[in-house]
């Protein structure tokens, strides 16, 4: 792949996980990262270990990216420590929950909607304009991109199943949002692609270590450091969207023809039985 020397990268989520993965793989390639979360001393350690690591230079900044200042307080570090301009974006940040909609509290569900949705537009409207106005072409090089915008979706974007109602939906939005924009920032050469994982074993879901050890081995899941390698490579290739797997192509086709009576099974074996236990 293209070497990334001397190029930035912001990263969300980047504590633990795939955020964690995805800031090893860009600084294999040469990357600064800025390297963003909520989790303050994982995030300051993760960032010492790839500085020493891959030599790259790395800046934790602990933030909430519900926060109304979010946007304003990644610029501000970005000029205060004059930091290269951003070339990468990566809006990996994300929360899970699995229980009936009308059990979640109404504060998580805003946390749903103020990260999926309003941050992740946020981030993404405002570095798309900051690569087309900042991120000029090398001279003798106008086809080279100005910055590379990467989402992420899920699989459950295509999965309205009972439990997961909030993370599906506002997954869905991500897929919608960032296919549109992949075509509006089209022509300034500004590269957005969404990407929408199938399952991954990472601690996001709460799966015992058991149970993911299981649905590794059956292939039932991925490891977050093989889909976050595939994930930026495509990305890097320009391409628009990137689901991991034959396995999960094809189940998007079969999830959305399930008829109601096997949801409604799913319901009743899945949600009635393991959370409203009396």
């Amino acid at each position: 792949m293209k070497s990334l020397t001397h190029k930035l990268a912001i990263v969300t989520g980047a504590s633990g996980g795939i955020g964690l993965e995805f800031c090893k793989y860009l600084a294999e390639l040469g990357a600064d990262l800025l390297m963003i979360s909520i989790d303050d001393q994982p995030l300051k350690a993760a960032a010492e270990i790839i500085k020493e690591s891959y030599g790259v230079n790395t800046y934790p900044l602990t933030l909430d990216l519900c926060a109304e200042d979010a946007i304003d307080r990644i610029l501000s570090y970005i000029e205060n420590f004059r930091l290269p301009n951003p070339y990468i974006l990566i809006n990996n940040a994300g929360i899970f929950s699995f229980a009936p909609v009308t059990d979640i509290p109404y504060g998580k569900v805003d946390a749903f909607i103020d990260l999926h949705v309003r941050a992740a537009t946020n981030l993404s409207i405002t570095f798309a304009k900051y690569f087309r106005e900042n991120n000029r072409p090398q001279k003798g090089d106008k086809s080279a991109p100005r910055g590379y915008i990467l989402n992420m979706s899920s699989m459950s974007c295509w999965m309205p199943m009972p439990g997961i109602a909030m993370y599906a939906a506002t997954k869905a939005y991500i897929r919608v949002f960032s296919r549109a924009l992949h075509y509006e920032m089209r022509d300034e050469n500004v590269k957005v692609m969404v990407a929408c994982p199938g399952g991954i074993a990472t601690d996001l879901f709460g799966l015992p270590d058991n149970l993911k050890k299981l649905a590794l081995n059956l292939g039932a899941i991925a490891r977050p450091e093989v889909f976050a390698r595939k994930a930026i490579n495509k990305m890097l290739r320009g391409k628009m969207q990137y689901i991991n797997g034959i396995t999960n192509r094809l189940a998007i086709f079969f999830v959305a023809i399930l008829p109601t009576g096997l949801r409604m099974q799913i319901k009743h074996r899945m949600l009635d039985c393991n959370i409203r236990k009396p």
